[in-house]
């Protein structure tokens, strides 16, 4: 797969969904996350992500307003040891267990499905990143019906070890807007990934399309010490 441009990809599609883009920076030194979340209704439009310890965690911007948490209101990353999560939805918990239970994370997956939201039944997309002693590999997961079939679920892992310098991959709920909404399609998404996480942050929420985008969070994390710097941005400020 040839690599392509992140913003171009993004700027192209009106509605992609939730989104995660991993990779490592140009110059090698960084692990390199960024998930953003768009919303078509007024209730998913409500909400801000917050820190949250060493995660995030979604939250309604006016909680007067919130009609339904279910499948909007989790954490999208939590860290555990040298491990950070991330992912669409409350499978970050699932995640997030499985592995302090020494299962793997596509056997912490086995017991979820994609989300029950008929008639689009989102997937469920999800990463981890793993930064220990200078070596960085990560890995990525979508849990979809088959091709809009709730009868079955099909499930798919990946995983880059170890991570190549210059280069990511981006996953995404959806290929496209639509009635009902076109799960993604296909393997995560070779993209290039520079060295600067304010121009990676700036870069990926402007390409965002105006109307849709809600949130988006950044980190980088030093392979070197684990260190790492996070951003985020909010349309409801």
């Amino acid at each position: 797969m040839q690599k392509q441009n992140l913003e171009d990809l993004l700027r192209g599609n009106t509605y992609p969904g939730r989104g995660i883009v991993i990779g490592r920076t140009l110059d090698g030194t960084k692990a390199a996350i960024a998930y953003f979340i768009m919303g078509r209704s007024a209730n998913s439009r409500n909400r801000v992500f917050v820190e949250d310890g060493e995660g995030i965690r979604t939250q309604a911007f006016d909680p007067s307003k919130m009609e339904d948490p279910s499948l909007i209101i989790y954490s999208p990353v939590r860290v555990l040891g040298s491990k950070t999560i991330v992912t669409n939805g409350d499978q970050t918990d699932t995640v997030f267990d499985g592995l302090k239970n020494q299962l793997t994370f596509e056997q912490s997956l086995r017991s979820r499905t994609y989300e029950p939201d008929g008639p689009n039944y989102t997937p469920r997309i999800s990463g981890v990143v793993q930064v220990e002693e200078g070596k960085y590999n990560y890995a990525m997961s979508i849990l979809k019906s088959a091709d809009g079939n709730p009868d079955a679920v099909h499930r798919y892992t990946y995983t880059y070890a170890p991570a190549i310098a210059g280069e990511g991959h981006f996953i995404s709920t959806y290929m496209h807007d639509g009635s009902p909404l076109p799960s993604f399609e296909g393997e995560p998404i070779r993209v290039a990934i520079g060295n600067d996480q304010e121009e990676f942050t700036k870069n990926i929420w402007e390409a965002l399309n105006e109307d849709n985008k809600v949130s988006l969070f950044t980190r980088f994390i030093s392979l070197k010490d684990g260190s790492y710097t996070s951003q985020i941005v909010n349309k409801n400020v």
